[in-house]
């Protein structure tokens, strides 16, 4: 009976600790893209992998992740979105380029890399591309049946990856590389599954899955790939990027089936990128995304990697040779928003070549221990800023300085289940135009409302323009795409309405316009339905439209709170302006925020991290902050 006992408690134990929650903190590691964009090798890999070993991990950093295209050759020609220079095995999957990772020779794949990254204590993430790749595709290999160690087979017959990828749904800013894979199909899902197991079988334990969230949405293969995680034996966390024009009613969609997820574009060393992330952080915080459920875990919404330190230029063919464009106080400002916001915390420059300065930025105990351990993180709108040494120009954060500016229609893309995706309706102009208008109210703000043109035989004359396609495959086209159409800005139909931009965007980009040159590609076709909602072949998002200021300036004053684990209260303060400002906020507007605190005498004592000043309040607490700069407050209040 003991000895049942024993063995059964032993059970026990063994499946809690193979069943350990996934991401409780927010994941914290290094990245390769920065620094290095696409070329790095395994000597560069594991350099920087050593020196986050032995300098980094002691301060929580524990993954180190390759990013992308390891399996493409370097050599003339080769960029990001060249076409035959992948290297793939026998069965259509991505492999490490041998010149670069010499370890992978003879079938080993990262394995051996893993192995030292997991010696060294750390763990190992890879960056992969949604679907197939394109090579693959055109090859038309056999797919790996994982059960039984052959190519796949059903309903009589052998599969390839011809059958599986989905060549109209490429990756729009990576069209020659990579395109989605029908996992409707079952040969789809044991291509997907192949691939997981090889990763399994390579020792990784963390994926950044590109080019399925955001204005890339590819919700089925998201959840393919969630089930198969969740099914294998190794506890892999997993990531997507990028989240250009993510909302939270799209994170809602996915933050179950993934443990971090990107919510901005690619964010690089510029302070239009830094300024960038204060609303979309906000936001996610305001829906309650920051820590909320995730794949046997939790989930975090990602602002994306530290471009600090030494770095190279966003898709170079060249490794790190600059550093970071970002003065002192803006690296400030960023690494205090990544903390006080709970963002995954990845650094993303040359570590061989890391200074005091950014060592000292990203190993700051009291920020970290801000973004693995705080609660109740959100923007503390009641702040005030006046330009220091005056006593004039006081502009409340909430109305930043755009109070009297007038509004302009902005049109965006939600999650179909969100209620501000319904509102569209038609009206037929003649028998071959449609006008299709926003008709949700916005207010007094605009007397007419936004809209868009349908030309209802243009899909049509794109058919007939066509002469390569089959006539089998011209009536598969037609079928699948009856009923949808291009849209419009004007009766013209020149410039056609599009989902997801073709090129790969950083941050300060999110406002491009979405037109483009009408042309055969689902990124542009659009399908009303019968209860308003207008939504996107490529993505399978919802276009919707809001107000916004016109012309908005940049600037203004932004503050965030948060409760510490023993009591105290971070409190940060935010300068966007181009000259130093005064933040204030009165000591008993933190209930506002925090309301089960008391701070009816409102007395705080604390310190300031950046300057180490200490002090006592009451009442209120102000304090100048350079341009581009923050304050973050310890405080302890009675």
């Amino acid at each position: 009976m003991k000895i049942f006992f024993l063995l059964s408690s032993l059970l026990f134990f063994v499946t809690l600790a193979s069943s350990s929650p996934r991401a409780l903190f927010p994941p914290r590691g290094w990245n390769s893209y920065d620094s290095f964009s696409w070329i790095i090798s395994e000597e560069e890999f594991l350099q920087n992998a050593e020196i986050v070993s032995k300098s980094l991990q002691p301060h929580g950093y524990t993954y180190v992740v390759v990013d992308f295209l390891w399996y493409r050759k370097k050599v003339p020609g080769a960029w990001m979105d060249a076409s035959g220079f992948d290297v793939i095995d026998k069965w259509g999957r991505v492999i490490p380029d041998p010149d670069r990772w010499p370890s992978s020779k003879d079938g080993k794949g990262f394995s051996e890399v893993a192995r030292k990254v997991h010696s060294m204590g750390l763990k190992f993430g890879i960056h992969i591309m949604r679907g197939i790749s394109v090579q693959a595709y055109d090859a038309s290999t056999p797919i790996l049946d994982i059960a039984t160690g052959a190519p796949y087979e059903e309903s009589g017959r052998q599969w390839t990856t011809r059958d599986i990828g989905l060549p109209e749904r490429a990756c729009k800013w990576m069209p020659h590389g990579f395109m989605s894979v029908n996992t409707k199909m079952g040969a789809g899902r044991a291509f997907l599954r192949s691939l997981f197991q090889q990763y399994v079988e390579w020792g990784v334990d963390f994926v950044k899955h590109d080019c399925v969230f955001g204005d890339d949405l590819e919700l089925d293969q998201i959840s393919s790939v969630s089930e198969i995680l969740g099914k294998l034996g190794r506890p892999i966390v997993y990531s997507l990027s990028p989240g250009t024009h993510a909302t939270p009613a799209m994170a809602k969609d996915v933050h179950g089936l993934t443990n971090m997820y990107r919510i901005t574009s690619d964010d690089w060393d510029n302070w239009g990128d830094v300024e960038s992330h204060f609303n979309v952080a906000r936001d996610f915080a305001a829906a309650n995304m920051i820590g909320a459920n995730g794949l046997l875990g939790m989930s975090w919404p990602d602002l994306d990697m530290l471009p600090l330190g030494w770095l190279t230029d966003p898709d170079a063919n060249e490794g790190p040779h600059r550093a970071s464009k970002l003065t002192l106080d803006e690296q400030r400002t960023q690494m205090t928003l990544w903390a006080m916001a709970r963002s995954p915390l990845f650094f993303g420059g040359d570590l061989r070549r890391i200074d005091d300065q950014t060592y000292n930025l990203i190993t700051n105990s009291e920020l970290l221990g801000i973004n693995a351990f705080s609660s109740n993180n959100t923007e503390f709108p009641y702040i005030t800023g006046t330009k220091a040494s005056t006593i004039e120009n006081k502009v409340p954060s909430q109305k930043l300085t755009e109070v009297d500016k007038p509004h302009t229609h902005a049109l965006g893309l939600t999650g179909c289940k969100d209620p501000k995706a319904n509102g569209w309706t038609s009206e037929a102009l003649d028998q071959d135009l449609e006008k299709i208008c926003w008709k949700e109210n916005l207010g007094n703000i605009f007397p007419e409302p936004l809209c868009l043109f349908r030309g209802k035989s243009l899909l049509d004359s794109f058919f007939k323009r066509k002469p390569l396609l089959k006539s089998d495959e011209e009536t598969i086209h037609k079928w699948q795409y009856q009923g949808k159409f291009h849209l419009s800005a004007s009766d013209g139909m020149e410039l056609c309405l599009d989902s997801s931009p073709n090129e790969r965007l950083i941050s300060k980009e999110f406002t491009r316009a979405p037109f483009s040159p009408c042309k055969w590609d689902v990124n542009q076709i659009w399908e009303l339905t019968a209860d308003g909602k207008l939504v996107n072949t490529y993505s399978g998002l919802c276009a919707t439209v809001n107000s916004k200021k016109a012309n908005a300036g940049s600037g203004g004053v932004r503050s965030w709170i948060a409760s510490g684990k023993r009591g105290q209260i971070y409190l940060a303060f935010f300068n966007l302006n181009t000259q130093k400002t005064t933040i204030s906020a009165d000591i008993s507007h933190l209930a506002l925020s925090l309301p089960w605190r008391q701070f009816s005498k409102g007395f705080c004592k604390g310190q300031e991290i950046w300057s180490g000043k200490s002090f006592e309040v009451s009442q209120n607490i102000s304090f100048d902050v350079e341009m581009h700069g923050c304050a973050l407050f310890v405080l302890y209040c009675s």
